[in-house]
């Protein structure tokens, strides 16, 4: 009895828990949801990650013109005006996806739709805008994420692993000159209907297709941008770097549709514990020395995955042992069946569903789906989950062993293990 209704709970959860139905609004698709939400959000999101760019760092000065002037207001308007609704304005960028977002008091969502609209309909693209504000705005965002050995680490892992495509760096590095008419040119051919999607949370989603079709009625079509089929590559390198944690990526990457395997790999592996200030019970957390870290790294694209274990520690002997540890419990992870299967595939679930408790998750989660024609349902992706048996698990991750490994040292490289250390 108390079997059957767990089972009937659970299966109500997640029809409760299917975002939205997927429809078309002034030729973009809109998904939105109103679970009766304090505040109201709207994101664009348009295909028109690094992934695609025209340029390198094209697509992250683009990210970077959201909210400067446009027909209708000038980028101090912009400001004003928000402020004095009480809203935020954000933008982000992704190497498939450019997402620009509004979060807002109920009541006050023609103003920021309106705003999100003039972003993908009407910006100026100034040079002095360029020179001043964007270029200035890239270049500390670069130098930040930089100076972090663990973004440093991921980015020269997707050069490796992918070369281009998926490979281009999603911050615009120095001695690449832009010009404002490339990054227009570069809007100009991403910014059309049939290449955008609308997340809506908190608000009424016939209020939001209304909205949509008033401000984007004359929204041009856009060709979708062209990128050849990501191919896997591998490699390894190194970068010397000095003043902050020593750190090793350790990845493989597999090409097609994501994996629900992999996901199950990454819940499995995942070394935070489920009870705060315990012990781990992943089979890499009781080998970690002190000072030490490994992260498990698993980042699905629309036809390619990039999946490793991120080490980081104070010194290089702790990044070899917590290394060691990580690859071995990788190539032994092949071997996992029965309740500990079971219990993995019950974590990756947990975090499938909890990825759409916050805006960004469903951002990311719901807004790519869309894009890509694939169904935004939480109850197919548990469904995938759950099919996963024991000889499909083992077959991925061996499949996933096989192919060259990308491997990334960034530290004292003169101390820093090589691969064939590490056991690869």
């Amino acid at each position: 009895m108390l079997a059957a209704r767990a089972s009937a709970a659970r299966a109500a959860s997640r029809i409760a828990r299917n975002f939205a139905t997927v429809v078309d609004s002034a030729g973009v698709k809109v998904a939105a949801a109103d679970n009766g939400e304090a505040t109201s959000a709207v994101t664009f999101i348009v295909k028109a990650g690094s992934r695609f760019e025209s340029k390198p760092g094209v697509a992250h000065a683009l990210k970077n013109y959201a909210f400067k002037s446009t027909e209708k207001r000038s980028a101090l308007g912009t400001v004003r005006e928000a402020e004095l609704y009480g809203g935020v304005l954000s933008s982000s960028l992704s190497r498939e996806h450019l997402a620009v977002t509004a979060e807002f008091l109920r009541g006050d969502e023609a103003f920021f739709v309106d705003v999100l609209s003039s972003y993908l309909t009407s910006t100026k693209f100034t040079r002095y805008e360029l020179s001043e504000l964007v270029g200035p705005t890239c270049e500390a965002e670069t130098t930040a994420a930089f100076s972090n050995p663990a973004t440093r680490a991921l980015e020269l892992a997707h050069a490796i692993a992918f070369r281009n495509g998926l490979g281009n760096s999603i911050f615009a590095t120095p001695g690449h000159h832009l010009s404002a008419s490339d990054v227009e040119a570069y809007a100009h051919s991403v910014f059309g209907s049939g290449n955008v999607a609308v997340v809506g949370t908190g608000i009424d989603p016939a209020a939001l297709e209304k909205l949509l079709e008033k401000s984007l009625g004359k929204f041009a079509a856009a060709v979708s941008p062209s990128s050849t089929p990501s191919k896997y590559f591998g490699g390894e390198t190194r970068l010397d770097a000095h003043g902050a944690a020593e750190t090793v990526f350790i990845g493989f990457g597999t090409t097609g549709a994501p994996s629900a395997e992999l996901a199950v790999l990454a819940a499995h592996l995942d070394t935070a514990p489920s009870v705060k200030w315990s012990k781990s019970t992943s089979p890499i957390a009781a080998s970690i020395p002190e000072g030490a870290s490994v992260q498990v790294v698993h980042l699905p694209y629309s036809d390619a995955s990039l999946f490793g274990l991120l080490v980081q520690g104070q010194t290089t002997a702790a990044v070899k042992e917590a290394g060691k540890a990580a690859v071995t419990a990788l190539k032994e992870a092949g071997n996992l069946k029965g309740e500990d299967l079971q219990k993995a595939i019950a974590k990756a679930k947990f975090s499938a569903a909890s990825a759409l408790d916050g805006r960004d998750g469903v951002i990311s989660t719901i807004g790519s789906k869309i894009l890509s024609g694939s169904s935004a349902s939480l109850s197919e992706t548990i469904s995938s989950l759950e099919k996963v048996d024991t000889a499909a698990f083992e077959k991925a991750t061996a499949s996933l062993l096989k192919a060259k490994p990308t491997f990334v040292a960034v530290g004292d490289i003169t101390s820093l293990p090589y691969a064939d250390e590490l056991g690869l």
